[in-house]
């Protein structure tokens, strides 16, 4: 690839970075228009393919289909400046939301005017359950395992339950593979490189993590392996992942870095930025290592967006590359109905997960008022189509009028 259009290539990448809202579908239309209709970089049927290909490996999905856009046009050293450049802004303005949020705290300053913007992340969250679940659950079967997804994730609130629902689910499913059709095999050959380089900082950031437990100073590092590999479960983008971080560190005992209300704040704030929600992950990084100043909570967020990225980076460069032979088998296909289906169940638990700090302990007008903004919520994404970034600062002028 030329110089020229490596450097074109990378400003619009920044550009969409700081103007693509509305999640990963809304992304998707983004890059047709931009790097299809007016640049000419790949043609709509490759985006169509790569978005696809995204679709059925961990990670998040705009993320990803724009680092393999990269990766086609210039190999992995496009690739990486690609993602770099994607989340940098996000990543910077939720780092620096999780640093002002602890400072407000720190300093007893009011933040009566965030009042509405917890139980309008709940809307959010109940919508993207909604879409999901009318997207990907077709079936009787698919809305059982929806079901059972959600208690599962409801009942048993430890992170280790998350692979194991995906797993079970995808096998249920992946015996149903006589309904799919035949394709013709291809001569299949794997380029292991970025598995193994995958696999490889999974193995060690655990056995890194497990190793350094009871000393603080390495609390990044465990950050990173929590997101990592968090990031190596994840299938359907940034509405996937709330409920395991949830369940992580808000509700898992042993962590327990924020508050339901920290949480929730940080998560309805990314509804309303550009680029990629899995950008949250640097909110909590820097609540995380919020008693090590400053230097600590940037520190905190970089190693946790790096940890929730990187697998899913590593992974699309290893299928890009074996994706053609590895569709025609019909077990593969056949198991991501299940896979599609337990992650709605899995956003529909963080839902209610979610809207229960919100009524528990609450006075009834209290209780009132913030189901009323979570229907409102609901509402305003399912059937208009103000933008999240808008209906964000409706809730913040809410707050600061009442």
């Amino acid at each position: 690839m030329k110089q020229g259009i490596r450097n074109e290539f990378l400003k619009d990448v920044f550009l969409l970075s700081v103007t693509c809202f509305g999640g990963p579908q809304a992304h998707i239309a983004h890059f047709q228009r931009v790097l299809v209709e007016k640049r000419n970089y790949i043609s709509e049927a490759e985006l169509i393919e790569l978005n696809a290909l995204c679709q059925v490996v961990p990670g998040p999905s705009s993320t990803q289909t724009l680092s393999a856009i990269g990766y086609r046009l210039g190999g992995a050293k496009l690739a990486y400046l690609t993602l770099l450049i994607w989340l940098l802004p996000s990543v910077a303005i939720m780092t620096i939301a999780g640093i002002l949020i602890n400072s407000f705290a720190n300093k007893h300053a009011s933040l009566d005017f965030t009042r509405f913007i917890q139980p309008m992340a709940v809307g959010f969250v109940a919508y993207a359950a909604y879409a999901i679940s009318l997207k990907t659950v077709t079936t009787r079967r698919g809305a059982l395992i929806m079901i059972a997804a959600g208690a599962a994730t409801y009942i048993f609130k430890s992170p280790v339950v998350f692979p194991l629902i995906l797993l079970v689910a995808g096998l249920i499913t992946a015996f149903n593979y006589k309904a799919h059709p035949r394709q013709e095999k291809q001569k299949f050959d794997v380029s292991w490189a970025n598995f193994f380089l995958w696999a490889g900082v999974l193995v060690f950031a655990a056995l890194l993590g497990a190793a350094t437990k009871s000393i603080p100073e390495f609390l990044p590092v465990r950050l990173f392996e929590n997101f990592y590999r968090n990031g190596s479960l994840i299938f359907g983008g940034g509405q996937v992942l709330t409920p395991m971080l949830y369940t992580e560190f808000v509700q898992y005992a042993p962590k327990q870095y924020l508050t339901p209300e920290e949480f929730l704040s940080g998560y309805a704030f990314v509804q309303g930025l550009p680029g990629p929600v899995f950008s949250f992950s640097s909110y909590i990084g820097a609540l995380a290592m919020r008693d090590y100043g400053i230097a600590g909570e940037i520190i905190g967020a970089i190693m946790s967006a790096a940890g929730i990225f990187l697998p899913g980076t590593f992974l699309i460069f290893f299928m890009i590359r074996i994706w053609e032979s590895l569709k025609k088998f019909r077990p593969i296909r056949a198991s991501l109905e299940g896979i599609h289906a337990a992650n709605a169940g899995l956003v529909t638990a963080a839902a209610v997960l979610l809207f229960q700090p919100l009524v528990v302990g609450q006075s009834a007008a209290s209780i009132l008022t913030d189901t009323g903004f979570v229907l409102g919520t609901f509402a305003l994404t399912a059937f208009t189509k103000i933008p999240a970034w808008a209906v964000i600062l409706i809730g913040l002028g809410c707050g600061l009028i009442l």
